[in-house]
């Protein structure tokens, strides 16, 4: 049993897409619907630089869902269905480009629901007020802890739950710094602060929230071919008013990826497809399910072996 797995941001970088465009007539309509319905060629940016633009998080955003979808586009061409996976899920912004693949919303919608998203993101906080940090060698609950004692009247909390060692938590920057200086005395193999332009999943993207559902309750969902497995819940989900309310509550909250595989996995998967740029998903669900075979499709010669 198969799912599809779609990245989020970080895995970003210039020339991403482009040999897919190249290759696939219909991978290269993906990236031109998103440049139509963003009314600006994102394409030139996502194939050409430079990478600190591409990297903005309004920008970043979009283009990964792209990538993502002319990813498929390519494997479609080669007979890949959607209904192949038994599930689909996707890393924060990665679960919107799940929800475009199993047709939940058109590439159109969710390009600009992204390019809001990203904006609303990055606004939500003054620029130095947040902060993220990476806890290496640490349990999720440990973790959280770590984050709730570092608080100190301040927000700091477990924002991904990424895979058996690797915990992100997210929230004022000193109160963040503080966490990163507990984990090391608490036993934390490493803890970093991760440069990134805002504090995601925690309280102080509420505003963000309130923006997400603002857009979100002004396009169309339509129930998926394939259940998404939501970031929130951990479990899969098709009721579209269900998967629109999800993505609200996805900003403020966790990104429980470690549970989503685990869930998956208990339910039968043992192949997970990574579809669009990077293979950090991969290696996090190879830390989560050793047994688990991954492959990754992002490059013409990564679809092509599917046919050799």
């Amino acid at each position: 049993m198969k799912a599809f797995i779609f990245p989020g941001q970080g895995a970003q970088t210039v020339g991403m897409g482009k040999a897919l465009a190249e290759a696939y007539p219909a991978a290269r309509a993906v990236f031109d619907e998103v440049d139509e319905a963003l009314g600006e060629k994102l394409s030139d940016l996502i194939w050409n630089g430079p990478i600190e633009d591409l990297t903005l998080t309004a920008n970043a955003q979009p283009a990964l869902m792209a990538t993502s979808l002319a990813a498929l586009r390519a494997l479609e061409s080669q007979g890949v269905k959607i209904t192949d996976a038994a599930f689909v899920a996707g890393h924060s912004l990665g679960e919107y480009s799940a929800l475009a693949a199993v047709g939940s919303l058109s590439i159109a919608d969710t390009a600009r629901l992204l390019r809001i998203r990203g904006r609303a993101m990055q606004e939500a906080v003054p620029v130095g007020m947040g902060a993220m940090a990476a806890l290496l060698g640490m349990d999720f609950a440990t973790a959280a802890q770590v984050a709730a004692d570092a608080a100190q009247g301040e927000v700091c909390q477990a924002a991904n739950d990424n895979d058996p060692s690797q915990v992100v938590i997210s929230g004022h920057k000193a109160a963040v710094e503080r966490a990163v200086a507990l984990a090391k005395e608490r036993g934390g193999k490493r803890a970093m602060l991760l440069p990134v332009s805002a504090p995601f999943h925690c309280a102080l993207m509420q505003p963000a929230a309130e923006a997400m559902a603002k857009a979100l309750a002004e396009v169309t969902f339509r129930a998926p071919a394939v259940p998404v497995v939501a970031n929130v819940r951990a479990e899969a989900v098709s009721d579209p008013e269900t998967l629109r309310a999800l993505l609200i509550e996805q900003v403020t909250g966790s990104v429980r990826w470690r549970e989503s595989v685990l869930w998956m996995a208990g339910q039968g998967v043992s192949e997970f497809w990574e579809i669009g740029a990077g293979k950090a998903l991969s290696g996090m669900v190879k830390r989560i399910s050793r047994e688990a075979a991954t492959r990754n499709f992002g490059l013409p010669e990564d679809v092509q072996a599917l046919s050799a």
